[in-house]
């Protein structure tokens, strides 16, 4: 591969794999309820507000949940692997593509979650009880997974090991799960972040 085809797929994951964050983010702050009044959470409905808010109008919520912003994942995970493909020189499956978006944005929730603990874990030994907002943010979208293993813990004195359950569970997702349906699909090595 030439060194510009090389440059050309480093951007096109960085910028690729940099939208569709933001974009599921968007996704997730909304699931959550997390505060808007945060200024990183400014920065993404501001980001992604020009074009969800005309999909908002063709595509409305279901149930609380924002499935145009889920919809615009999907297709920038759609548009950003087919660049990945076509740079790297190959023939896009078109086919198989809609599935492999699936599986890339399932990856990409358990990759938020799973680096948002290990913020969160380090976090709580050098700065507790920070008020940073990114902290606040990684809080309150992981607060949902944690409360109700927390709630089943029995007291350890103080010790909070539902991050570690949580770690857990996120490992045994991505081994009995997310790896063999990516492997049935046909995934290539490389392709999404975190298999």
């Amino acid at each position: 591969m030439s060194p510009l085809s090389q440059v050309g797929l480093l951007l096109i994951n960085t910028i690729g794999s940099m939208v569709l964050l933001i974009v599921m983010l968007r996704f997730m702050l909304q699931l959550v309820r997390a505060d808007f009044y945060n200024p990183i959470s400014q920065f993404i409905v501001k980001f992604t507000n020009p074009i969800l808010v005309p999909l908002r109008r063709v595509i409305p919520g279901l149930g609380g949940l924002d499935i145009s912003s889920l919809l615009l994942a999907y297709v920038v995970q759609i548009l950003t692997m087919a660049a990945i493909i076509l740079v790297a020189g190959y023939a896009v499956p078109w086919p198989n593509l809609f599935i492999w978006a699936l599986i890339g944005i399932f990856s990409l929730m358990l990759n938020v979650y799973f680096w948002g603990l290990i913020v969160v874990v380090i976090a709580s030994w050098i700065a507790p009880n920070s008020y940073n907002p990114a902290l606040i943010l990684i809080n309150q979208i992981l607060e949902p997974v944690i409360r109700p293993i927390r709630s089943k813990m029995p007291d350890l004195g103080g010790l909070d090991i539902s991050p570690i359950i949580v770690f857990l569970l996120i490992q045994i997702i991505e081994i009995v799960a997310l790896r063999p349906l990516a492997q049935m699909a046909g995934v290539p090595a490389g392709l999404i972040f975190g298999l």
